[in-house]
């Protein structure tokens, strides 16, 4: 009986230590990479981050399912790498109002030490409870403009004439506004065309999630896939691959230097450096 008892505790100590590792164990495999790159200031601009409206992981003709929306890391990534740069930061979804987050992406195995920040953090908090609506923001008016990623963008982004239009806007109404994504906020751009229709990102540097990646955590529902979406519309699509792509990361600058964007969950942080950065030389 001592001995089965023995064995039972040493199992569930086991068990408990696995759990608690998990974190460091996907860390040290690649998810949420921290940013070892100069930081620099960018005092005075002004940056807007764009989520999701979307809230359900569902198929087409269904009204149910999984609660999805913003990947918690793909938006505070950014928020905060602009806010402690020393910009001001709004943020927009698609419909605004209060932001769906992803509740999986804040569980304590795949949240990032900026998603816990959001958590403490009030004034962030009251931003995506009350975020603004696209429709209603001059998009001219920001030194960055940044899309972030989550199954929800799937669903509302790359559908958005109004997102696409103001895209557009910022890219032509405004030379020196960068504009910025992650994962599957890059959807965000392919709706984006100059005054003859064409899309704006083509031949340019562009990324997002990968079709692999999309593949390999098998959520194939949603109806747009970016790799697939931004190669329809001719652009140099760059990635990196791992033994599974949701490990793997890549930030692509186009030759311009209007186009930042980053591959999948793990490339927020050092987009939004990135971008800074630019400004910073500008």
């Amino acid at each position: 009986m001592k001995t089965l008892v023995k064995t039972i505790t040493g199992l569930f100590a086991f068990i408990i230590v696995s759990v608690m590792a998990l974190p460091t164990l996907l860390h040290n495999l690649g998810l949420h990479p921290e940013y070892h790159g100069e930081k620099h200031s960018a005092v005075g601009k002004r940056a807007l981050v764009i989520t999701t409206s979307h809230a359900i992981l569902n198929a087409a003709g269904e009204t149910t399912g999984k609660k999805t929306g913003v990947m918690a890391s793909e938006m505070t990534h950014p928020y905060y790498t602009f806010l402690d740069a020393g910009m001001q930061v709004d943020v927009a979804s698609i419909k605004g109002g209060e932001i769906p987050v992803d509740p999986d992406t804040l569980k304590f195995m795949i949240k990032s030490p900026e998603d816990d920040r959001f958590l403490k953090d009030p004034d962030l908090q009251a931003k995506v409870k009350n975020s603004l609506r696209i429709d209603d923001i001059d998009f001219t008016l920001y030194d960055t403009v940044f899309m972030a990623g989550g199954w929800g963008a799937a669903y509302d982004m790359g559908y958005s004439d109004v997102l696409g239009q103001k895209i557009s806007e910022a890219y032509f109404g405004n030379p020196d506004t960068i504009i910025g994504s992650v994962c599957h906020g890059a959807l965000g751009l392919i709706n984006a065309t100059d005054d003859q229709g064409n899309p704006i990102i083509r031949g340019r540097a562009i990324t997002g999630v990968t079709d692999k990646q999309v593949k390999e955590l098998g959520i194939e529902v949603t109806p747009m896939h970016p790799e697939t979406e931004l190669r329809k519309v001719g652009v140099n699509f760059e990635s990196q691959t791992a033994f599974l792509d949701f490990f793997a990361t890549h930030v692509s600058v186009d030759a311009e230097q209007r186009f930042v964007t980053g591959q999948n969950q793990n490339s927020g942080l050092e987009a939004a450096h990135k971008i800074v950065e630019i400004l910073a030389k500008r």
